[in-house]
């Protein structure tokens, strides 16, 4: 379903990501971590369409970046770190243009969209969208995409601004989309979240990925014998000197 080959960034002599290969099936949810700064949001705005690669190759669901990008843009959907909305739209007219946009058919997207925002909470589509909150914009971003119920979908900080009954909600639909064949591909910097929610992990440094497997794969690199994500996350990053810092404050 995504698919990346030899995939490199550079900005002028800074090299974002580095040749990173990955493969994520159909069903799986695959959580993509990292530091900050380590070219997460860099390798999802290139396996989406937004950004071209320097070098490399994506497919999606198949196709070539580089050759069907309309018809994978059509089939993909994209919860950004930042929710950017027009401000002078009103949350629905943002919702009717989405629609108008992807062609989606009219009476089964409307169903679709009436049911998650009663399971979200939206009762505000008939402000504008500068008087929204961050988590407010978040949830309608996030309704734009599943209301199309695409079957690729990529999450970039999903549940951040999220209240904790519409963090718990998205993570159960998440898993319910894939276990009906979607395709997950979501950052988190919350590393419970990852832990309880994906099939597999990789984890991305320097612009490298550095780890990639099942928790309990993961656990075998371990040389330390962590067992829980964050421990595991912060030895394999270089980042595990938390108790001495600690020590020294």
């Amino acid at each position: 379903m995504i698919e990346a080959k030899g995939l490199v960034k550079k900005f002028g002599d800074f090299m974002a990501v580095r040749g990173i290969d990955l493969k994520v099936l159909p069903g799986e949810i695959y959580g993509f971590l990292g530091p900050n700064g380590a070219g997460k949001t860099t390798t999802i705005r290139m396996l989406t369409g937004t950004l071209k690669p320097s070098s490399g190759e994506v497919r999606i669901l198949g196709m070539r970046m580089d050759e069907s990008e309309i018809e994978i843009k059509r089939s993909i959907g994209v919860v950004p770190d930042e929710p950017k909305i027009y401000e002078n739209l009103k949350g629905r007219e943002f919702l009717e243009f989405i629609m108008d946009i992807f062609k989606c058919p009219r009476s089964e997207t409307l169903s679709r969209l009436s049911e998650l925002c009663e399971a979200f909470g939206v009762d505000y589509l008939d402000n504008f969208a500068g008087e929204y909150s961050h988590g407010m914009k978040q949830k309608l971003m996030v309704i734009s995409v599943l209301m199309r119920k695409p079957r690729v979908i990529f999450l970039d900080e999903p549940t951040v601004g999220l209240d904790a009954r519409s963090a718990k909600i998205l993570k159960l639909l998440l898993r319910k989309y894939a276990d009906e064949g979607s395709t997950i591909f979501m950052t988190t910097h919350v590393l419970e979240v990852a832990e309880k929610m994906c099939d597999r992990i990789g984890i991305i440094n320097e612009g490298l990925l550095i780890a990639e497997g099942t928790l309990d794969e993961l656990r075998q690199l371990s040389k330390e014998g962590h067992k829980n994500l964050e421990d595991l996350f912060l030895e394999l990053t270089g980042q595990g000197k938390v108790d001495e810092i600690i020590q020294a404050l």
